[in-house]
């Protein structure tokens, strides 16, 4: 009971201080019965591979590639990064999980022996599945403003994006998620959400204050490939990993000097390991024994081992690419010509979920003169068989929003 509580209280300070610290809600996947045994039998299969004498093995030189493709969900026109974010978050990831990054000269001398390469490289896809030729990065319009940690954004269905097969790709969202920075899905977790997902302002470099360093999308990807937080989202918990020392919590902000918990001296907790919460510029490595547990997944038998025989960085066969869907025109109903003789167009380009929705159009003195349903996203209304004179044009979404439009018939 003391336990659950203290989870609980652990989950409601991550949601307060989303602007304060790193915090994601990955853990939340072990908790749904639906996941929980498939991810419970990927983690049995990389713990029993590694202590099975395997470890020499898991770190044996070989560098494993895996396709990315970043999908990039925006609103707002500053919501659409460039490639070249897109390139520099890329390039990050390679600096991190291969400890090429500058900052490697940061960590404190007692935990240098065991920090590691991971030997894992992430590149942009350059073949789809059907091995049409790609950039890796998918751009759509979304009128949604907002997104919530529950992977609505995985799916067109919901104005988000499917994913590419996750047996092969990396998938990416890059959205405005509100209250986390971001999350991940766990090795064996449900494929049709399988993936991380980046709120934009700390996708890339440079943009939000504490973490502007992309190192947020590094901590994703390690969920992704099997680790857990340093702590084991518990006082004192497991992470599985027997080079990272037990801690009793995160840490935030930029820690100096030797912080002790849970009995971990001398050395204290390694709170510049990606694993943590701390600020992007205070992150500098993974260790030896993560290394061992994020490859054993690609072991043969592994959950992630199908993108080891991955196409999507293999040249294309087909070089035409489909065509990008286009932006909207603006973010709200725009109702012309206006004033009318007979014919007016409603364009609701902005936002699809429209189509169905009953429009109601009333004259001056609120009495119901016509009504129709949406059709089309550039939906035509006559109204020559109305009077002369000024009319109010409404209609409601579930979600509450609604439309309001003064026109005059000629």
């Amino acid at each position: 009971m003391r336990t659950k509580l203290t989870l609980a209280i652990i989950a409601w300070l991550l949601c307060q201080q989303l602007t304060a610290q790193r915090n994601c809600s990955t853990a939340s996947y072990q908790a749904d019965p639906s996941s929980a045994v498939a991810i419970e039998k990927a983690e049995t299969f990389a713990r029993q591979y590694i202590s099975n004498n395997n470890s020499s093995r898991v770190l044996q030189g070989t560098v494993i590639k895996i396709p990315v493709v970043v999908h990039i969900l925006y609103h707002y026109p500053s919501e659409n990064i460039s490639d070249a974010e897109v390139f520099k978050q890329i390039e990050i990831l390679n600096q991190s999980f291969r400890r090429k990054n500058a900052d490697t000269a940061n960590t404190p001398l007692r935990f240098a022996s065991v920090a590691a390469d991971c030997e894992i490289e992430f590149h942009l896809a350059i073949s789809d599945a059907k091995k049409r030729s790609t950039s890796g990065i998918i751009r759509k319009y979304t009128p949604i403003k907002e997104w919530e940690d529950d992977d609505k954004m995985k799916f067109s269905a919901e104005m988000g994006d499917d994913a590419w097969d996750s047996k092969s790709y990396l998938n990416i969202w890059v959205c405005n998620l509100r209250r986390v920075a971001g999350y991940s899905t766990l090795p064996g977790g449900p494929a049709e959400k399988d993936g991380i997902v980046i709120g934009f302002p700390v996708f890339g470099f440079g943009h939000t204050s504490g973490f502007d360093k992309g190192r947020t999308a590094v901590h994703e990807v390690g969920h992704w490939l099997g680790l857990r937080h340093l702590w084991g989202d518990e006082y004192c918990g497991d992470d599985g990993v027997s080079d990272t020392p037990k801690q009793g919590t995160y840490n935030a902000g930029c820690p100096t000097g030797i912080r002790l918990s849970c009995s971990n001296g001398p050395d204290g907790d390694m709170y510049m390991n990606y694993m943590d919460f701390t600020n992007d510029v205070c992150m500098n490595l993974f260790t030896k024994g993560q290394a061992q547990r994020m490859r054993a997944f690609f072991a043969a038998g592994g959950a992630r081992n199908s993108i080891t025989t991955s196409t999507g960085l293999n040249p294309p066969l087909i070089l035409e690419s489909p065509l990008p869907e286009e932006s909207p025109k603006w973010l709200h109903p725009q109702l012309y010509p206006n004033p009318t003789i007979s014919d007016m167009t409603l364009d609701l380009s902005y936002d699809v979920r429209w189509l169905g929705k009953v429009l109601t159009i009333m004259n001056m003195q609120g009495q119901v003169v016509m009504q129709t349903t949406i059709s089309a996203k550039l939906q035509t209304i006559n109204v020559s068989k109305l009077q002369a004179g000024m009319y109010v044009l409404t209609g409601k979404k579930e979600d509450g929003e609604t439309i309001k439009q003064k026109f005059i018939k000629l």
